[in-house]
């Protein structure tokens, strides 16, 4: 506190008792001045560190938002309390795109909640071909009927990008079911949606046309995966034709042949394993979709 005053006033080589009375009018005015700066940006910073500290104990104490599940999936079905306890019943694990986590024909008894990433879920067919039965995103399941019939699986789940998913036994999935009725009401209401799905590929087939089939899959797709852009709606899903053709039930030449009408009539754009809904209105109105289904 002395060093810059004592230092300014032999600068000035001033007379001994001008010297005295300004470094007393000094400690009379600038020191106390000079303290309670030093208070005021002592309370600044204890305030900053209070709020910083609030906040952080508010950040360890407060869960995480739930995530925006997509629409029909297990978890988008649960309330917030159940949807946690969900999330806590099983391990917790990570693989890469082209892992499987479920194989067709073994007997296995847990189940697989999908947390995030897409995988397909694919049957083995009698001439060697795999074919294609349902798409899953985070918040499904899969393997449930496994877990609660204890039959073999009854198809292949493999990752098509990276998946982060947890393992649950099904003996604690049966006790969560016993636990919470509505959880075990919501899964009943999953499997029937899942079981309406396939009567309705099975009328398709018999009923539709190839061209008819595909706008009603790309429709489908568009609304469980679809990603909203400025020059239409982006399916997340890289699909590759004979996949495409498996769940469409119909052959690779007519499924190019189709996309490639629909490429025509200005409904899509096709490139390598992407597919953009230009009008999808009008594709609905081709697959004959009623409002009930949008």
């Amino acid at each position: 506190m002395w060093n810059v005053p004592v230092d300014v006033l032999l600068a000035l080589e001033l007379d001994p008792y001008p010297t005295i009375g300004l470094l007393v009018a000094y400690l009379f005015v600038a020191a106390p001045l000079h303290r309670a700066w030093r208070s005021a940006v002592g309370r600044l910073r204890c305030g900053r560190c209070r709020r910083l500290s609030r906040a952080g104990a508010l950040m360890r104490r407060e869960p995480p938002q739930d995530s925006q599940w997509p629409y029909g999936t297990f978890l988008q079905r649960l309330g917030p309390t159940v949807r946690a306890a969900m999330l806590d019943l099983g391990v917790r694990r990570q693989v890469p795109a082209g892992q499987i986590l479920i194989h067709e024909g073994q007997r296995r008894s847990h189940l697989v909640l999908i947390e995030e990433g897409l995988t397909k879920v694919t049957a083995a067919l009698p001439d060697g071909r795999a074919a294609l039965l349902s798409l899953r995103v985070g918040g499904d399941l899969v393997g449930e009927m496994s877990a609660l019939n204890d039959r073999p699986r009854s198809a292949t789940v493999t990752a098509c990008s990276k998946v982060r998913y947890s393992a649950i036994t099904s003996e604690r999935f049966r006790g969560f079911l016993k636990g919470n009725p509505d959880a075990a009401l919501e899964l009943a209401a999953m499997v029937a949606d899942r079981l309406r799905w396939s009567n309705r590929r099975r009328i398709d087939f018999s009923s539709y046309p190839v061209k008819i089939r595909v706008a009603r899959v790309v429709a489908e797709l568009s609304r469980t995966h679809g990603r909203q852009e400025t020059d239409g709606v982006v399916i997340d899903v890289r699909l590759t034709q004979p996949e495409l053709a498996s769940i469409c039930g119909a052959s690779e030449t007519s499924i190019q042949k189709s996309l490639r009408e629909l490429r025509t009539d200005g409904l899509v754009d096709t490139d390598y394993r992407r597919m953009t809904v230009r009008d999808l209105p009008g594709l609905q109105r081709l697959g004959h979709i009623d409002a009930d289904d949008r």
